[in-house]
Formats: structure tokens, C-alpha cells, sequence
């Protein structure tokens, strides 16, 4: 790792700073005006859906609902799981797509041992979003008892307790998505680090898009 070039650490570092600036203004952007962004008008729309789900006693609509997120995510949490450890495997066995990365690797590091690290970073972000998905499960099955057992009396399963578990899920099912997307610059990197940063904002373009109230 000590052979790392200039360039190469220049580029990687700009694509780190680039989703790190980019996050930190979308964490401001929901906490302060959380209703000119997705996650934040996402929020109150399941906020107003547990309100109705409870007062109008919808407790088929409530398990059909949750039904199709816990599906939603549990094959996301299989699919993050099987491409982690195809990435290490990958890493351990270098053939042909190892030579292959670089030859379209025209200004970065070319090493066996970077190489093998970029798939060992590929394989732990997947493992990082398999833990996200299986965190938004547990989450969304919470909720599937607590919304069929409500009390006016009692905190624990109120319409704001409900809501809260149930926005939990979805922020897990959030940063399970972002690992996702965070893997298509992290791929690139394996072609060079210009492919990387190139990628990186293709993507943060996308992603402000999509984190805008639609």
C-alpha cells in the first residue's frame, strides 16, 4: 500500500471529501427543512399512514404494506451477502479481470496488492449494507405487532413510538440503498482512480436528484 501514487491518493481522497460534503449538506438539509427533501417528506407520509392505519383499524393494509418492505428487503440482504463474498473471493483469486482492470487502469497504481484491497473494501461495504437491510427487517416486524396492538394510554406503542420504529427501518433501508450506490464508484476503482472520480459525480448528480422533494 505504500506504492500508492499521488495522483491515485489525490483522486481518491477528492471522491471521499466529494460524498462526505455531499451527505453532510443532505443531513442539514433534513434536519432543518426536512420537507424540501425525500427523507424528510418520506418521514410525514408514514407518519400520516400510521395515524390512519391506527384510527381506522386498517390492520390488513398495515401487514400487507409491511409484508412487501420486509420482502423489499430481505432480498436486497441477500443479494449485498452473496455479492460481499463474491468480492473476497474475487480478491483471494486474481486472474484475467484483474489484468484486465489494469489495462484500462491508464494513470493509477497497479499493484496485486491494491487490487486486493479495493475488492476487500468492495466486500466489507457489502457486508455494512447486508447489516442495514437485516437492521431495517427487525425494524419493519417491530412495527408489524406494535401497529395491531394499540393502547391511548400506553407510550409504548403510540402513534409517535410506532412512527419512530418504523422511520428506524426506513433509515436503515436508506443506508442499505446508499451502499448500493456507493459500490458503483467503489467498482470503477478497480479500472483506476479517474474511473472512480468520474463515477463519483455521475452519481452525487443522481443522488441529489432523487433527495429532492419529488
Amino acid at each position: 500500500m505504500s506504492n500508492i501514487s499521488l495522483y491515485e491518493t489525490f483522486l481518491v481522497i477528492s471522491t471521499a471529501a466529494l460524498f462526505l460534503v455531499y451527505h453532510l449538506h443532505l443531513y442539514v438539509k433534513v434536519h432543518k427543512a426536512p420537507l424540501t427533501t425525500a427523507i424528510g417528506v418520506t418521514n410525514h407520509a408514514r407518519h400520516m399512514w400510521v395515524e390512519r392505519i391506527i384510527r381506522g383499524k386498517r390492520d390488513i393494509l398495515a401487514v400487507q404494506t409491511l409484508r412487501n418492505q420486509v420482502m423489499a428487503a430481505t432480498f436486497l440482504a441477500s443479494t449485498a451477502m452473496l455479492i460481499s463474498l463474491g468480492s473476497f473471493s474475487a480478491a483471494f483469486r486474481p486472474g484475467v479481470f484483474m489484468e484486465v482492470s489494469h489495462t484500462l487502469n491508464l494513470l493509477g497504481t497497479k499493484t496485486e496488492t491494491l487490487w486486493m484491497f479495493k475488492l476487500m473494501l468492495l466486500g466489507i461495504l457489502f457486508f455494512v449494507t447486508f447489516f442495514n437491510f437485516s437492521l431495517c427487517i427487525r425494524y419493519y416486524n417491530h412495527v408489524g405487532f406494535m401497529i395491531n396492538t394499540f393502547q391511548q394510554n400506553d407510550v409504548t406503542v403510540s402513534e409517535k413510538a410506532v412512527t419512530e420504529v418504523l422511520n428506524h427501518g426506513a433509515l436503515h433501508y436508506t443506508i442499505g440503498m446508499r451502499g448500493f450506490y456507493l459500490s458503483v464508484p467503489l467498482a470503477l476503482w478497480l479500472f483506476g482512480p479517474i474511473w472512480m472520480l468520474a463515477g463519483s459525480v455521475v452519481l452525487v448528480a443522481v443522488l441529489y436528484r432523487l433527495d429532492r422533494e419529488a
